[in-house]
C-alpha cells in the first residue's frame, strides 16, 4: 500500500466523504420529517377522534336532557282525570314528577358530566330536589355546576344558590352572591336580572330602603325593559303609606 496519498485522490476521497455526509443529512431529514408528519398525524387523529366522540356524546346527552325535561315539564292532571294517552306524559301529584325528573337529570349530569346538556341537567337536578325540599342535595348539584368551568350555567347555578340560601335565612351569604353577580353579570344572568333579585331580597329582608334603591337604579339604566314595569310595581307596594 503506498505511503502516500496523491492530491487527486485525496479530493476524491473528500469529495466522497462530503456525499456520504450529505446523504446522510438527507436521510436524517427524511426521517425526521417521517417522525414529524407522523406525529402531527397522531395529534390531528386524536384530536378529531376526540371531536367526534365528544360530539357523539353530546348528541346522547342532548337526548337524554330532552327525556328529562319532558317530564319536568310534565302536566299535573286534575283530581279524577284518567292517565289518558300513554304518549302524553302526565302526573297526578308534582312529588312524584319531580322525584322522576330528577333521577333523570341525575343520569345525564353523572354519565356526560362534560357536555353542555350533562351540565344544565345538573342544574335542573338542583331544580327538582328544591320543589322535593331537598335543599341540601340541591345545593351540591349547584355547587358542581359552578365549578364545572361555563361561567354562563355557574352565573345561573348561583343565582339559584343565593335564593336557596335567602330560604335558608343565609343572607350575609346570599348578598356576596347578588353583589358579585350584579359586577359580573352574564348571558343567562345580565345585570338587569341580578338587580332585581338583589332588590327582591332586600325587600324580603325587610330592607326597604336598600331595595327601593335597587328597583330605581333599575328604572333608570334599563328604562325600556320588561324588569323596569315590574321594579316600578315594586316601588309602589313598598312605599311608605301616607
Amino acid at each position: 500500500m503506498p505511503e502516500h496519498i496523491s492530491r487527486k485522490e485525496l479530493k476524491t476521497d473528500e469529495f466522497r466523504d462530503t456525499l456520504a455526509h450529505g446523504a446522510e443529512a438527507v436521510l436524517s431529514h427524511q426521517q425526521l420529517a417521517l417522525y414529524v408528519v407522523g406525529g402531527i398525524a397522531v395529534i390531528l387523529l386524536a384530536v378529531f377522534g376526540w371531536r367526534f366522540y365528544a360530539e357523539r356524546q353530546t348528541v346522547k346527552a342532548a337526548a337524554a336532557y330532552d327525556d328529562a325535561m319532558k317530564i319536568f315539564k310534565a302536566r299535573i292532571r286534575t283530581a279524577g282525570e284518567p292517565a289518558g294517552d300513554p304518549t302524553d306524559i302526565t302526573y297526578s301529584e308534582d312529588k312524584n314528577k319531580y322525584d322522576d325528573a330528577e333521577k333523570k337529570f341525575e343520569a345525564v349530569a353523572k354519565t356526560y358530566p362534560r357536555t353542555r346538556p350533562g351540565q344544565i341537567s345538573a342544574y335542573y337536578a338542583a331544580l327538582c330536589l328544591e320543589h322535593l325540599n331537598r335543599d341540601a342535595e340541591a345545593a351540591k348539584w349547584l355547587d358542581q355546576v359552578i365549578g364545572s368551568g361555563e361561567a354562563d350555567f355557574a352565573s345561573l347555578a348561583r343565582l339559584e344558590l343565593a335564593q336557596l340560601y335567602d330560604r335558608g335565612g343565609k343572607t350575609a351569604d346570599a348578598e356576596k352572591i347578588y353583589q358579585d353577580l350584579v359586577a359580573h353579570p352574564s348571558v343567562f344572568v345580565s345585570k338587569p336580572v341580578a338587580l332585581m333579585a338583589f332588590a327582591d331580597h332586600y325587600r324580603q329582608t325587610k330592607n326597604f330602603a336598600e331595595a327601593a334603591k335597587l328597583y330605581n337604579e333599575i328604572k333608570t339604566e334599563f328604562p325600556d325593559s320588561n324588569l323596569a314595569q315590574q321594579a316600578g310595581q315594586q316601588l309602589e307596594l313598598i312605599a311608605p303609606k301616607s
